[in-house]
């Protein structure tokens, strides 16, 4: 297997998870989708395209790859997603089991860094796209 074919698998592997992040609430979307991103941008231009143009994540992609930021909704809601993370644990297992600490260790973690991206407005992509 070359590297072009090993991106495209690895990109292809990260947009299911994607796809399972979207639809379990204790899972994440959005990286899942930039590493795809990443991948396919060594490997497929079209792909790499099509996820950039995707009408539900490609802003978030696009915000990422250009300005390594995200719009403070996506904020408010990876916050959100993490809480509730932490919080099903904890009602499974219970609040000071070890998996529950744990993952409460890792989800602060990336909160933290996720309170460190910077925020993009709503309009900069638009002010960042050529005129036509």
């Amino acid at each position: 297997m070359n590297k072009k074919h090993a991106y495209l698998l690895l990109g292809w592997t990260n947009v299911g998870l994607g796809i399972i992040g979207a639809i379990l609430p204790v899972m994440p979307t959005t990286v899942f989708l930039l590493i795809a991103a990443w991948a396919f941008s060594k490997s497929s231009p079209r792909w790499h395209r099509w996820l950039r143009e995707h009408p539900r994540f490609g802003h978030l992609i696009c915000c990422w790859e250009e300005h390594h930021a995200m719009p403070a909704r996506a904020k408010r809601f990876a916050w959100t997603t993490l809480a509730v993370s932490w919080a099903f644990t904890a009602a499974i297992l219970g609040p000071l089991s070890l998996a529950a600490l744990i993952s409460g260790a890792c989800i602060a973690g990336v909160a933290i860094y996720i309170a460190h991206i910077p925020v993009i407005e709503a309009n900069k992509r638009l002010l960042t796209e050529p005129l036509e």
